[in-house]
Order: structure tokens, then C-alpha cells, then sequence
């Protein structure tokens, strides 16, 4: 049996848009090479069955994207790729034939967050056509997100919702109320490989954040890991900074790495409910668990 559920792969870490719910690095931008990622794959394929490419960074910027989903095919992994969905146009036929791509998950949320070129229109037109291409051409399951829905604590850009559920029913031809519909369950299924759902606004990890002493749980290093654009490896794909480097991919093996003490020490906390990293006392994600 794999031990991790996925695998994040961050291809980039440079996005061409500046959502106001998503940290901005200050990490050196850059993009993964063929050989990097070749060398990742290599190593986790025996660790998983799936890798995600995500963390920071929009995928869709990196012209090796083809070549990555190709690695991904001859290794036996299925991919999802989490995008803003404004470059979709851009890589549409790569996505519709590759073989190894399993989900794409849209964040329709960065519209909003963002100030835009590209009118609402344009932007949920080009998205639905790719997914009702992907509906009826692949097997793709296509996963639309609203993340932004408000909490006592943390109000989110979410004005345009209701014009956001009313032209996806129009231009992806759904005979009900969305919003009906999501205020009975946060996700729903629309039809076979197409599924929207809606969260609350949560906050990112923050090492500069007061500690909260308070019981905690995290799938971090249970179910997933993330692998960041230079190769270090982290708990989870929160860790966008890389404040708890558990060893670099390309100078360790994975193996050597998620079996180090502090990964240890990591798991064992969560196991009974404890936080032992600074960074991690201070995500509001997992306070979800």
C-alpha cells in the first residue's frame, strides 16, 4: 500500500494574477525544468498513486505542462491540477488528450479577488466550454470552486456569486438552482465528471501569526506532502514558504526524508492532537479537522 494519498508538486511558483486571500511569496520565482521533474517523479512513484500540481504558482504558465503530464503517463500517476482557470484557452488540447490527467480543479474564486482585465463573461465562458469539451471528449472530472464564502472572522470577496452560479447554469445547461442546491450541502454533484462546491474563506498559515495554543490536527505527512519549485520537501501544501523544509528531493531520497526526526515528531503530534511546529500553531486551515 502507498502511504500518501498525494503528492503536491509546485511546477512554478509565478502566477499571473494577485488574489487577495493568497500569500505572495518571497521566495526566488521560477519554473521547473523537464529534468527536475523527471527526478521528482522517479522517486515519489513509489510513494503514491497521485500527484497534484499545485502550491503556489499557476501550472498553466509552464510550457513544459505537456511533457510533465507525459512523465506522469509513462509512471503510472494520475494528475489533478488546481488553476485560476484564466489561462484554460491557452492549454486546453494538452489537458483534452493527455492521458494521465485525472481532475482539473478551477478556483472561480480569484475573479473576484483579483482586479481583471477579462470581463466575468469571457472568463466563465472560456471555463465552461472547456469543461463541457472535457465532459464530452475525456474522462476529466472538472471541479469548480467557490472558496469564499464569509466566517465570523474573516470577511471574503463574494459579491458576484450569484452571477457566477447563474451563467455556469446557463452555459453548462443545468435545469436547477445551483444556489439552492449548495444551501443544502457545500458540494454536489452536477452530472458524471462535473462537481462545483463552496468553502469558507480560511487563512493561510502565517509563521508571523499569534500562537494559538489550541488542539489541532493535520493530514500533513499522512495523507499528503508538498515539494516545492527548488525541491524541498514539506508537511503539506500550506506550507507555501517552505518554513519546515524536511530535506531537499534532489540532494535526499524521499525515503531518508519523511523519515527523518522532524517528520517523525510531526506525525506523532498530529496523531495525538498537538502542533509542533511553530508554523503549524498558527493555520487557520487546520483548525477545520
Amino acid at each position: 500500500m502507498k502511504r500518501f494519498k498525494k503528492v503536491y508538486i509546485e511546477t512554478t511558483n509565478i502566477c499571473n494574477l494577485s488574489c487577495n486571500f493568497c500569500p505572495k511569496t518571497e521566495r526566488e520565482l521560477t519554473f521547473m525544468d523537464v529534468e527536475s521533474f523527471k527526478k521528482i517523479i522517479d522517486d515519489v512513484k513509489q510513494y503514491t498513486d497521485y500527484v497534484y500540481f499545485h502550491l503556489m504558482g499557476e501550472p498553466f504558465l509552464n510550457k513544459n505542462l505537456e511533457k510533465f503530464l507525459e512523465i506522469c503517463e509513462e509512471a503510472k500517476l494520475k494528475v489533478n491540477i488546481t488553476t485560476n482557470g484564466t489561462l484554460i484557452n491557452n492549454v486546453k488540447e494538452v489537458l483534452l488528450k493527455s492521458k494521465a490527467l485525472r481532475q482539473v480543479n478551477i478556483s472561480l474564486h480569484s475573479f473576484e479577488a483579483n482586479d481583471s482585465k477579462m470581463t466575468l463573461e469571457e472568463y466563465i465562458t472560456n471555463i465552461t466550454n472547456f469543461i463541457n469539451e472535457a465532459n464530452n471528449k475525456s474522462n476529466i472530472i472538472c471541479s469548480i470552486r467557490l472558496w469564499n464564502m464569509d466566517t465570523e472572522e474573516l470577511k471574503a470577496c463574494n459579491s458576484l456569486n450569484s452571477n457566477i452560479l447563474k451563467t455556469l447554469e446557463e452555459e453548462l445547461n443545468i435545469d436547477f438552482s445551483l444556489g439552492e442546491k449548495l444551501q443544502e450541502k457545500p458540494g454536489i454533484k452536477v452530472r458524471k465528471n462535473l462537481y462545483v462546491n463552496m468553502a469558507e474563506k480560511f487563512e493561510w498559515p502565517n509563521i508571523n501569526l499569534v500562537n494559538e495554543e489550541v488542539e489541532v490536527f493535520c493530514y500533513g505527512l499522512r495523507d499528503q506532502i508538498g515539494i516545492l519549485v527548488d525541491g524541498t520537501v514539506v508537511p503539506c501544501c500550506l506550507d507555501s514558504e517552505g518554513n519546515i523544509p524536511l530535506g531537499n528531493i534532489f540532494k535526499t531520497p524521499l525515503g531518508e526524508i519523511i523519515s527523518s526526526k522532524r517528520a517523525k515528531d510531526i506525525y506523532n503530534g498530529f496523531s495525538n492532537r498537538k502542533a509542533v511546529e511553530e508554523l503549524c500553531k498558527r493555520c487557520g486551515y487546520a483548525k477545520r479537522y
